[in-house]
């Protein structure tokens, strides 16, 4: 059965390989960003079965404004993803005013506003999944705060697991590892990465030699976890990169 499912951070990466895979199996998706140009592009890319909806989830009004046109379209939501987050590592001690807000805000306050305004939306059956990060158990260096914002999600699944669950509506949290698209680029300046490249080596975790995933191999787990049966769920999963074997039949 076809299923609506808003994805945010959608222009790019994971949320686009996503809305990509859903639509491709007979979904409507509904696709948020920042970035108009990125979504509508993506929307275009897609087709018919994809709305393309300009939104910053860290900002309640704006979240406020995406469900109203998305409720002009859509009279439910089965599914949200929360994909959409700030990663840029600084030192905490260095941090502007701007750093700190914009990473919380959209890590841990964004999740909040979707869920807050995609409830009324969602009736028994209907699924949120919270994306969050290995790097909240990992001793990296200048993540503390996109740490914190990741633990804080994981702590807000649980809570709301639980809220939820009355109505039918499942949360799932997925812990994801590192991931890499063709084209894509890391926005954060070149000092900064260097500075996060370097404190990560004096704590002995290589950036270079870390395995990657693809986009587009992640999206399978989702395409499972959204139609599993009734009497199942998932509360949390962990995906993590892991290298090639020389051996394998898989691609």
């Amino acid at each position: 059965m076809s299923k609506v499912i808003v994805i945010t951070g959608a222009g790019v990466g994971l949320g686009r390989a996503l809305a990509r895979r859903f639509a491709s199996e007979g979904h409507q998706v509904v696709l948020l960003g920042r970035t108009l140009a990125k979504i509508e592009a993506a929307a275009k890319d897609i087709g018919d079965a994809a709305m393309a909806v300009s939104c910053d989830v860290g900002n309640p009004d704006s979240v406020r404004e995406a469900f109203a046109a998305i409720s002009e379209r859509h009279n439910k939501v089965d599914v949200l993803i929360n994909n959409a987050a700030i990663f840029e590592p600084f030192l905490l001690q260095n941090a502007t005013d701007a750093q700190i807000l914009n990473a919380v805000n959209t890590n841990l306050a964004g999740p909040m506003f979707m869920i807050r305004a995609a409830v009324p939306m969602m009736g028994n059956g209907s699924h949120i999944f919270n994306i969050t990060s290995e790097s909240v158990d990992m001793n990296f260096p200048h993540l503390s705060v996109y740490q914190a914002s990741k633990a804080g999600v994981e702590r807000l699944s649980k809570s709301m697991d639980t809220e939820l669950e009355a109505q039918g509506i499942r949360v799932t949290n997925v812990r994801a590892g590192q991931m890499y698209e063709e084209g894509k680029v890391w926005e954060a300046a070149p000092e900064d990465q260097m500075a996060f490249a370097k404190a990560a080596a004096e704590r002995g975790i290589n950036l270079r030699e870390r395995p990657i995933s693809q986009f587009d191999s992640v999206v399978n787990a989702f395409s499972a976890l959204i139609d599993l049966p009734a009497d199942l769920h998932a509360d949390s999963i962990s995906l993590h990169a892991r290298k090639a074997q020389p051996n394998s039949t898989r691609d």
